[in-house]
């Protein structure tokens, strides 16, 4: 005899290990027998159609099936996918414990029924429920037989033209064969999980609303599902051997499409343990290499420096020699340039070839004269690949050494034996990527391209522009004169120019002294080179205004001071040029100020005040992941906590064939990897250090593919594609931990979500100053400026993106160029910009947040109502002995609170965070929100797609509208309370208030504290389930609803 389990599914588990998922997996104990189900990962609705046999020792009488052992079925959390270094394996989700008599005779007789999950303790954390079928099974034949031919004819039955009536003859001899099934017992009876779905085009639209599911609406009912319900179909085939007892059957699962996996499962991190010198030890040969290049693996490359040649023989009949040089190894090769007419050249350029590609024995350094139809061969310098010396920093550069050249046959002297063929200078060495001539170096996949593009194959570092707010103040102006004689002063305002940034002032009418009193910030960069240009205007008609006076600053010292301490600066009246264009201006920049004064000067004078804010930091990037909070003035920087080391070890999955490479930022410092050619699993391996001043940061690592390589003069460039992004914040990382993962880079288009590849780091922060970085935790997170004399929030946005655009700008010119597109990603230009996707997932955040309160209003509702009543009694000690010891309150909160943190250590994240694919609501963001988030602004959408978003944008914001009203409506009706609004309300308020005040004055505060919890805490027996007489009064207070418009 046999017992079968069928498992078929369960909902609605609990989250574990603070994720929003959990790793289910079903664990069956029967008599001394335990099997388990296979892990269904990150899915709070698992399905697993799995059937575990066990043996029935005692084989029992049909009538008496409560002498069967009972059967223990666990639902199991499954920690060790999650978490490798867990100290428990698994976790605790519910339980259901089944005696005999909820078991079926035979299969015929069984039936699916869905079990609430129990709790194992007085403090676990259960929900949802299991479906399970469970019935008996006669090895001798029967139901046996009818079981297991079961199985064969249900994976049949998709491609059989006569399944569909061989089920329905069945269903029938089924419920002729069970008479007693309307008499069974009241048991909770769903449809069959094993039960093919309907079709799609029987699907109502209240079940299209519930999502996206592979699950039927669970339905619960007192008495099995009527003969109009499919039931479980039993199809009479041969009969299969019997497995060995305590062997898995795994059940066909239904035709139809196979579960979709729950969203993020594609988009985690994968950790990776790589040899790297910094996790092997000082023991490892690989740790050897120069400690600024522990971080990533070593790559062995030879480098072949080519310096110079002289007493080059003559190949043309003109005596003339256009020489370049040669470097061949195997089938790769790199090539100098070409001098014309020179015997004695000098190249100074450095090859480098990948370890992958030293297949050859022999290295050749060939020299030869440039020709028109046919190169000449002039020498050659021949070494062998095992007499190549090794190098390592930090040894001094190898110093070249001069080689005699020799023709194709080794001979190094011409016929005749009086001349040479000259002698060239190289220095040849085996090295890694640590060495300096690694980042200028011609490498062997990139020496096809030309100079141009090679030089946007090279790794370089950058600096942002050093950035400065300038505060300028427009008070007022005196005797000024209008554009033509004759005529009124028409209203005037002032224009300040600082390069592309423009302010105006307030036009200020019929005066001829008007008074402005306006603040502007402006960006300013290092060195200084746009002058600040004032222009007084009369606006002498709409959109005309004409210029009456002129005055050009010059942006440095002593024309602008400096503000490092924040102190009050004077203000200066300066006299306004007139009849000057704008270019005439820039001009008048450079000219004498003597010659100016005595041209172009007039009574005109303007009041005003300007300083350089050093105090500041200057904002270039979001305060939600800023990676430099240090204010513009070097005195008032604090000293480093630390050393960030990143290794770019490598990518994978990128798609392609593609030319990537990487950008990481991190404070004012850039770095852009080498670019390698024409691959989809590049190897950088190469490592990079930033100085660290806060923990409070993130640093930015993102991934290109250059499309600006076989681009040459006079080509417009092209914009280089976007890959993928990754942040990692340095206060999630320990201290001196190497943390070595693959990031999921994600590109989110108007089409959706794609999964473009990974990106494979190395990440190490070490502290070295301790004392200073605890410190950190209790200082303002910006400059002391930004509180004392806070920048508005509109303003602060206006002068971040101009910051934004001069970085840009200024590392647009290096060469390599870092492009405005890749500046732009990395800066999140477009981010302030509005996304219905984005604010769906905050909005989530804020209930998230709330859940905490939610779950402990649940929790006290539960205690009031009785629901566990040993956890309500406790409630209660507890409650007495803190109104009998309210000394204790305070200390007990706190040692909770120790304890909480305590608990929680042995389960903190040992992953960096990443970005969130649930979190962003990214994966299930409809098409047209996607559209709308990626649209130009302004829109460039025609008039029916602009005429659909604001109609549901006018819907959301209609709801938004309605919930602002009830929280206003909340707090007038408080108001109301006493201000007679409502006089019958009011006193009765009012006199309560005294009766209150009375008693509270007589009566000791333990005793009302003691009997309000009593009262609180109440049996549900003494509980009405009518509203409270409070809420009652307070509902009926008047508001100001009524008297909207």
């Amino acid at each position: 005899m046999k017992l079968a389990v069928e498992i078929s599914d369960a909902s609605d588990l609990p989250p574990k290990d603070n994720a929003a998922t959990c790793n289910a997996f079903v664990e069956v104990d029967f008599d001394g027998q335990k099997q388990r189900t296979a892990t269904r990962p990150a899915d709070r609705s698992p399905q697993w159609n799995e059937t575990l046999l066990f043996d029935v020792r005692d084989d029992p009488d049909p009538g008496r099936l409560p002498s069967i052992p009972a059967v223990e079925v666990s639902v199991l959390h499954d920690r060790r996918l999650s978490d490798h270094n867990a100290v428990r394996p698994s976790a605790f989700l519910g339980r259901v414990r089944l005696t005999g008599d909820s078991f079926a005779p035979s299969p015929d007789e069984a039936v699916v029924q869905r079990y609430p999950l129990e709790k194992r303790g007085l403090f676990s954390r259960v929900s949802g429920d299991i479906a399970l079928r469970l019935y008996l099974l006669d090895e001798r034949g029967g139901g046996r037989d009818r079981a297991d031919g079961a199985a064969a004819a249900a994976a049949a039955a998709n491609s059989s033209s006569a399944a569909p009536t061989m089920m329905n003859n069945v269903d029938q001899d089924q419920r002729r064969a069970d008479p007693a099934a309307a008499s069974m017992d009241p048991e909770r009876v769903v449809r069959n999980a094993f039960t093919a779905a309907p079709s799609e085009a029987a699907r109502t639209p209240a079940a299209e609303s519930m999502g996206k599911s592979n699950h039927e609406p669970r339905v619960f009912r007192s008495i099995p599902a009527s003969s109009s319900e499919p039931l479980r179909a039993t199809l009479h085939a041969m009969a299969a051997p019997p497995p060995p007892p305590g062997q898995t059957v795994i059940m066909p699962r239904p035709a139809g499409p196979p579960p979709a996996q729950p969203p993020g499962s594609a988009y985690g991190l994968v950790e990776t343990r790589p040899p790297l010198p910094a996790k092997m030890g000082p023991r490892s040969s690989a740790a050897k290499i120069a400690s600024t290049y522990d971080m990533v693996e070593p790559m062995t490359y030879l480098y072949v420096t080519v310096v110079k040649a002289r007493d080059l023989p003559t190949m043309d009949i003109t005596g003339s020699l256009d020489p370049y040089v040669e470097v061949k190894l195997g089938n790769f090769k790199g090539v100098t340039r070409h001098l014309e007419k020179n015997s004695n050249p000098v190249w100074r350029q450095t090859f480098a070839f990948s370890g992958a590609h030293l297949q050859s024995s022999q290295l050749e350094v060939i020299v030869k004269d440039k020709d028109v139809l046919r190169d000449d061969f002039v020498g050659r310098v021949v070494f062998d690949m095992s007499d190549i010396p090794s190098r390592l920093p930090p040894d001094s550069p190898l110093a070249p050494q001069w080689y005699r050249l020799a023709d194709a046959h080794g001979n190094k002297m011409q016929h005749g034996g009086h001349h040479g063929y000259g002698e060239i200078m190289l220095a040849v060495w085996l090295g890694t990527q640590a060495d300096e001539a690694f980042p200028e170096a011609w490498h062997s996949d990139a020496h096809s391209l030309s100079q141009e593009g090679l030089t946007n194959t090279r790794s370089k570092v950058y600096y942002s522009p050093k950035l400065i707010y300038l505060k300028f103040s427009v008070i007022a102006a005196q005797d000024l004169i209008p554009a033509e004689k004759g005529r009124p002063l028409a209203a005037t305002i002032a224009k300040i120019q600082m390069g592309n940034q423009i302010r105006r002032t307030r036009p200020q009418s019929g005066t001829a002294n008007p008074v402005w009193s306006e603040e502007f910030m402006f960006v300013a960069s290092e060195p200084f080179e746009d002058p600040l240009v004032v222009t007084v205007e009369e606006r002498v008609a709409a959109g005309r205004d004409e210029p009456i006076g002129r005055l050009i600053i010059p942006v440095n010292s002593p024309y602008v001071p400096r503000n490092d301490l924040a102190k009050s600066v004077p203000s200066k009246w300066f006299s306004l040029s007139r009849g000057m264009t704008m270019e005439e201006a820039a001009a008048d920049v450079t000219s004498s100020i003597k010659n100016r004064e005595s041209s172009k000067t007039f009574a005109s004078k303007i009041h005003l005040k300007m300083s350089l804010e050093t105090a500041y930091h200057v904002l270039d990037e979001s305060t939600h992941y800023s990676s430099d909070l240090q204010p513009a003035a070097k005195k008032l920087r604090k000293s480093a906590i630390g050393i960030l080391e990143v290794g770019i070890l490598s990518a994978r999955g990128l798609g392609g064939n593609k030319n990537p490479y990487c950008v990481a930022k991190y404070g004012s410092k850039w770095v852009r990897t080498r670019t390698l050619l024409f691959t989809e699993a590049p190897q950088w391996n190469e490592q990079y250090t930033w100085e660290v001043f806060d923990l409070s940061t993130v640093i930015t690592v993102a991934v290109f593919d250059n499309a600006n390589l076989h681009h040459g003069h006079g080509h417009e460039p092209s914009k280089d594609q976007r890959i993928g992004k990754v942040r990692v914040r340095l206060a999630t990382l320990e201290t001196d931990r190497v943390y070595t993962h693959y990031y999921p880079l994600m590109a989110l288009t108007p089409s959706g979500l794609k999964k473009t590849g990974e990106l494979h780091l190395a990440v190490r922060f070490t502290c070295t100053a301790w004392a200073n970085m605890l410190v950190q935790y209790g200082r303002p997170l910006l400059p002391k400026m930004h509180y004392t004399n806070p920048i508005s929030v509109l303003q602060l946005d206006y002068l971040r993106f101009q910051a934004m655009q001069m970085v840009a700008t200024r590392l647009g010119r290096a060469e390599p160029p870092l492009r405005r597109e890749v500046v732009e990603y990395m800066l999140d230009v477009d981010s302030h910009m509005f996304s219905l996707r984005r604010s769906k997932a905050n909005f989530y955040r804020i209930t998230s947040l709330f859940s905490g309160a939610v779950a402990v209003g649940k929790w006290f509702d539960g205690i009031c109502k009785w629901k566990n009543p040993l956890t309500t009694i406790l409630v209660h000690v507890l409650f007495l002995i803190l109104v009998c010891y309210p000394e204790l309150i305070l200390p007990t909160v706190f040692l909770y609170l120790f304890m909480i943190g305590v608990w929680n250590y042995r389960r903190r994240p040992r992953k960096p965070p990443h970005m969130d694919t649930v979190l962003s609501h990214a994966e299930l963001a409809h098409p047209d929100e996607l559209d709308e988030e990626f649209d130009t602004f302004p829109t460039s959408k025609p008039s029916d797609v602009v005429r659909m978003r604001y109609d549901r944008l006018r819907s959301v914001a209609g709801r938004v509208q309605t919930v602002v009203g009830d929280l206003a409506m909340q707090g007038e009706r408080a108001q109301s309370l006493l201000s007679w609004r409502d006089p019958r309300a009011t006193a009765i308020f009012i006199t309560l208030s005294l009766v209150v005040a009375i008693v509270l004055y007589v009566t000791p505060f333990q005793v009302v504290a003691v009997v309000a919890g009593l009262y609180l805490l109440r049996h549900p027996r003494f509980r009405s389930k009518q509203p409270s007489v409070p809420f009652n009064f307070y509902k009926r207070l008047p508001a100001k609803g009524d008297m909207l418009l």
